[in-house]
Order: C-alpha cells, then sequence, then structure tokens
C-alpha cells in the first residue's frame, strides 16, 4: 500500500522538525519536502504533487485566503490542514471557507496532531476544540436584517478583493487613483461594518446574496418583452473579462427579470458561490486567464449536478466541445452567438 505523500510549509525549521517528528510515528505517511515561503510552495506543490499539505499561512510571500483558495482551484483533491498560532475566528472562517480541510493550533498537544492528520485524510473535517465555541458562535450569528445594498463600482471591488488584489492592482484594474480606491474602500467597510479585507471577504462568503443582482436592476430599457413565469432562477456568470459578464448580465435582465444574478471571475470564486447558491444556470467561459473553463464545469456540476452548464467560448474548437460535454455541459456556444434570443431560448427550456 502506497504512503500518503505529506509536504510541509512552515517559516520556522524548528516547528518543521517537531512536526515531522510527530508525524513519523504515522506508518502510511511519508513527509517529501519541507517549504519556508510561498514561491518555495509553489515550486514544491507543482513538482512533488503530494497528497497532503500540512501549512503555516503566516509565512513570507503568502497571502493566506488568495492563495488558498488557488491552491484548492489548482489541487482539488488535496489534503489541506492549517497548523497555525492565530485563533482569531475570523481569519480561521476566512479559511476554512477558501478550501482547507481543517485548521490545528500549535499550542494543542503533538497526539491532536496526529488526530487531526488522520482525520483530514480520512476525508473529515478538524477543527482544534478551543477554536469550535467561536465558530459556533459565528456560524449562529443572528444575519442582518437587510444586507446592505452596494453600488456596481462596490460589488466590483468586492470581487477583486477575493482575488486577494493589493491596492495598486486594483487601482490599475479599474484606471483609478490608489487613494481614490482607499476612499472607496472605507466607505465599503462602514457599509458592510467590517474592519479590514479579510473581515469584507469574510462577510461575502457568509452573505453571498450581497454580490447578486436582480434582473430587475440590471436591464436597460428592455427591447423586447421579458418571460412571462414568476419562477425564481438563478444565474452563475463565469468569465475572466468583466465588460462581457456587464453585457451578459443585461441581456438576462432584458429576459428574465426575475433572475437573479451572480459573478465569478475564476474557478474558485465560482465554486465558492456554487457551494451556497446552488445556480440553476451557470454560463461559463471555456478559457478563464490561466485556468481552464472545462475543470470550472466539472466542479460545478460535482457540486450542484441540477445546474445546467453553458460552456461558451469566442474559440470554438471540436476538443473543447468533446471535453466540455464529458465534462456535463449541456452546451458549447460560440460568443458571437450568444443573442438575446439564444439566452432566451435557453432560459424558457430550462424552466419549462
Amino acid at each position: 500500500m502506497s504512503k500518503t505523500r505529506t509536504l510541509l510549509a512552515d517559516d520556522h525549521a524548528l516547528v518543521r522538525a517537531g512536526i515531522r517528528n510527530a508525524l513519523e510515528e504515522l506508518a502510511d505517511l511519508e513527509i517529501v519536502g519541507e517549504v519556508g515561503d510561498g514561491p518555495a510552495l509553489t515550486a514544491a506543490l507543482e513538482q512533488m504533487q503530494p497528497d497532503c499539505l500540512l501549512i503555516d499561512v503566516a509565512m513570507p510571500d503568502f497571502d493566506p485566503v488568495p492563495a488558498i483558495r488557488q491552491i484548492r482551484a489548482s489541487y482539488p483533491d488535496l489534503k489541506i490542514l492549517v497548523v497555525s498560532a492565530y485563533d482569531d475566528d475570523i481569519y480561521v472562517q476566512g479559511l476554512l471557507g477558501a478550501g482547507v480541510d481543517g485548521y490545528h493550533l500549535k499550542d494543542q498537544p503533538l497526539s491532536d496532531l496526529q488526530l487531526a492528520v488522520q482525520r483530514v485524510l480520512a476525508g473529515g473535517r478538524w477543527v482544534s476544540g478551543p477554536l469550535v465555541d467561536k465558530l459556533v458562535s459565528y456560524a449562529s450569528a443572528p444575519p442582518p436584517a437587510t444586507l446592505p445594498s452596494l453600488t456596481t463600482r462596490q460589488r466590483d471591488l468586492l470581487h477583486l478583493l477575493q482575488q486577494g488584489l493589493d491596492n495598486q492592482t486594483i487601482a490599475q484594474r479599474l484606471g483609478l487613483s490608489v487613494k481614490t480606491i482607499e476612499n472607496h474602500l472605507t466607505r465599503l467597510y462602514r457599509l458592510l461594518n467590517v474592519q479590514s479585507r479579510l473581515e469584507a471577504v469574510n462577510y461575502v462568503m457568509k452573505h453571498p446574496r450581497v454580490l447578486a443582482l436582480s434582473g430587475q436592476t440590471v436591464a436597460l430599457a428592455p427591447t423586447s418583452p421579458g418571460i412571462a413565469v414568476h419562477e425564481p432562477v438563478t444565474v452563475l456568470l463565469v468569465d475572466d473579462n468583466a465588460r462581457y459578464r456587464r453585457q451578459l448580465r443585461r441581456m438576462i435582465g432584458k429576459i428574465y427579470p426575475q433572475a437573479t444574478i451572480y459573478e465569478a471571475e475564476n474557478i474558485g470564486e465560482a465554486v465558492n458561490l456554487t457551494e451556497r447558491v446552488m445556480p440553476h444556470l451557470a454560463l461559463v467561459d471555456v478559457i478563464l486567464g490561466e485556468e481552464d473553463g472545462i475543470r470550472c464545469t466539472r466542479r460545478i456540476r460535482a457540486l450542484s449536478p441540477r445546474s445546467r452548464v453553458i460552456l461558451i467560448s469566442a474559440y470554438p474548437d471540436r476538443e473543447f466541445h468533446r471535453l466540455g460535454l464529458e465534462a456535463g455541459a449541456a452546451a458549447f456556444l460560440d460568443k458571437k452567438d450568444l443573442e438575446t434570443a439564444t439566452l432566451r431560448h435557453i432560459i424558457e427550456d430550462m424552466i419549462a
């Protein structure tokens, strides 16, 4: 029987040595490498392809939540156990939401670490005992009576915060000054009643509907009557081009004002939203920057088998079409053919 290949990531060699010693008692586990910063971790994951990652996310050159989200999207079968000294519930909740399988506190007995690893490798979840009460209190906190109404700019900012971008990069993306971005973020934090970027991202994870737009809201003056039914329909748009997403949501708003529309720029965002809202329809671009829309389709279908996924592409290709259908897509469409009439037919067919 092959051993579970495990990678240790911590910027303190002494801590790595202690973890290694504790895990040597597990006969079915093999430590295949150790790293101490973000770039080294990225290289090790690609080169070693481990089965399990034990990581202290407070490493140099490593932005915890977006980095974990990216690792989860790139290595969906990897077991990830955080081993950390930080016990802040917002911090823990953010990492659990980003896709880690467990969170273990460093001040707990080494025997508990062994149990944590065994639990995670068996497909379960692990949270150190002292954190459980904090997380239960967080999860059971009553939702706000009404979610704040955000502008399009504020939604765009939240999408970019979810990707872990700094203010300089956000300013470049939006064509604004860094000072303007800082002012926008200050107002956004005040509106959400949060104090930091991490808390803002966690707010979105707990209340995904804050990012949703109704078809009624996004529709311009309709040039044709909408579909005359009132069934609730949730639509997820997955495309790395914000302008094209805006075009799609306006078209859907004209056709079906009752729709609730969510947007994602990459696989990690799409997976997080799928877990929370179970969309009726997902329109997914085959090319998502450096990511693969076909893999995204497979993840959406695994999480929400009833979701109808339509793959779209500006570069129609027979092989993309074949692989997309194998991944569970209901259809594959050329973007130039995705007009109002086509979208109307897709939605009418879905709700018939």
